[in-house]
């Protein structure tokens, strides 16, 4: 059976007010699919324990990464 690929899309923490032991500021994260959580203004974060969980969307910042940065992210994930 096949795995789905899951959409692979980052974002840099600009405020880590009441994360300071989850989040670092400045520092580039995976975001993972959840319109659910979307709809609530969350997101779902791969943080620095390795866990995915939400996170307030104002904490951070969409980007878009260089097609090298994302693949060499993608094989340290």
């Amino acid at each position: 059976m096949r795995r789905r690929a899951v959409e692979k899309r980052y974002v840099v923490c600009v405020k880590n007010e009441g994360y300071r032991a989850s989040l670092v500021a400045r520092r580039i994260y995976r975001c993972l699919p959840d319109p659910e959580a979307g709809k609530r203004g969350l997101l779902r974060v791969v943080d620095e324990s390795g866990e995915d969980y939400l996170y307030p969307e104002k904490l951070f910042v969409a980007i878009e990464l260089p097609k090298a940065v994302g693949k060499a992210f993608s094989l340290a994930t």
